[in-house]
């Protein structure tokens, strides 16, 4: 009897055991279902607090640039009356520039118109039949290019018989421009000179300046228009690699310049006619 007693209370505890395991194990699955809910809720949270954060910091500055808006909006009012007013200023301005320019223009213009007459009036005096001869416009300046062949022997700073018909009508057209000048200018070779008393084609050239400007006088040009001036070898037409090429470079130009001073003069008078009507029309306006 006892060992059935006794089997029977073994028998009691081990089924009381096995149904707490089982009733635990479903709680330990609850209770982990549970804690993985949290920290699914706990993720979405953190989420929608930083949500919330770049929110706000967008409120924050959708409201600065709301703030700034509304300033520009004013500065834009004010910017807008200035402008009007400095557009008018620069209106007036430019109208005054172009003005001073179109009198620049017919300053110019004028320069250019005299300079035509002379070109043409130094071609029909001059003639245009010899190839040794050239008249033409360089930078705005009128010149005539005469070969050597024209006016000296080679090596020579002595005038030939025929530069005397030349220079002639050379001199007729400087006697008829009084308010211009006549720049004299020689030019050589690079061949050195080794002749008489002369050192090099400095001197050379320079010698054949000054003995066109002594003719010139001679035939009757006024010598206070007259300029005497040297190039030497140094500014050829072309390279002086053949003997035609060196005798294309041996030449003597003659410029004939307007006086700079009265260019000026004609320019600062232009400039002053218009000061002049500009302050008339500002006492007009005064008025």
């Amino acid at each position: 009897m006892k060992k059935i007693l006794m089997l029977l209370a073994v028998s009691s505890i081990l089924f009381t055991s096995c149904v707490s395991n089982k009733k635990y194990a479903e709680l330990e699955g609850k209770q982990k279902n549970t804690q993985d809910l949290l920290n699914t809720c706990t993720v979405k949270l953190n989420s929608c607090e930083a949500d919330k954060s770049a929110s706000n910091a967008r409120v924050a500055s959708l409201e600065d640039q709301i703030k700034d808006l509304k300033k520009d909006k004013e500065d834009l009012k004010m910017f807008t009356k200035q402008g009007g007013d400095n557009l008018e200023k620069t209106l007036e301005s430019l109208k005054e520039k172009d003005l001073k320019i179109t009198r620049l223009q017919d300053a110019l213009t004028q320069k250019d118109s005299v300079t035509l007459a002379l070109v043409t009036s130094l071609k029909k005096e001059v003639g245009l039949d010899d190839e040794d001869i050239q008249i033409n416009v360089e930078k705005g300046v009128v010149f005539i290019s005469l070969s050597d062949k024209v006016l000296f022997k080679s090596g020579s700073y002595n005038l030939s018989s025929r530069a005397n018909e030349i220079l002639g009508k050379v001199a007729t057209v400087i006697n008829g421009k009084p308010d211009f000048e006549a720049l004299v200018e020689g030019h050589t070779d690079n061949d050195p000179y080794k002749k008489g008393i002369l050192i090099d084609n400095w001197d050379l050239s320079a010698k054949r300046s000054t003995a066109v400007v002594r003719k010139l006088v001679e035939l009757g040009a006024n010598p206070s228009q007259m300029i005497a001036a040297a190039r030497s070898e140094f500014v050829p037409l072309v390279a002086n690699d053949s003997a035609e090429n060196k005798s294309i470079n041996r030449r003597t130009k003659i410029y004939i310049l307007p006086k700079i001073d009265q260019f000026y003069e004609m320019i600062e008078t232009e400039m002053k006619n218009l000061s002049g009507e500009e302050n008339s029309e500002k006492v007009e306006e005064g008025n």
